[in-house]
């Protein structure tokens, strides 16, 4: 069992950065890969970002790729996810969740809210 919980979200304007982290705990949480989904309201979750255990294989959806930037560091069991240029279509409950690439899904947090005021 894996257990991840995010930080960092909040309130910023359009075009500002953010950093969301996520810290893993339990069974380690090193030899599965890890990932970013967001649910805006209304709308159903999708995955934003996902890095393998190694780092080697990542992948993002296109409306934030040269926009945001995944990384881990396994030392510290945490997944970062650093976000820039932020607009209001990024506004969503973002969650972290820990599983097998290239889903990256079988672990999930309880969710950090990010909102961008445009």
């Amino acid at each position: 069992q894996v257990q991840v919980v995010e930080s960092g979200g909040g309130l910023v304007q359009a075009g500002e950065s953010l950093r969301l982290s996520c810290t893993a705990s339990g069974s380690t949480a090193d030899p599965y890969a890890m990932g970013w989904f967001r649910q805006a309201p209304g709308k159903g979750r999708e995955a934003v970002s996902c890095i393998s255990s190694s780092s080697l294989g990542i992948h993002y959806i296109d409306s934030v790729k040269g926009r945001f930037t995944i990384s881990r560091d396994n030392s510290k069991s945490t997944l970062y996810l650093q976000m820039n240029s932020l607009t209001h279509e990024d506004t969503a409950m973002y969650y972290c969740a820990a599983g097998p690439f290239p889903w990256c899904r079988k672990y999930w947090g309880q969710g950090t809210q990010v909102t961008v005021s445009s």
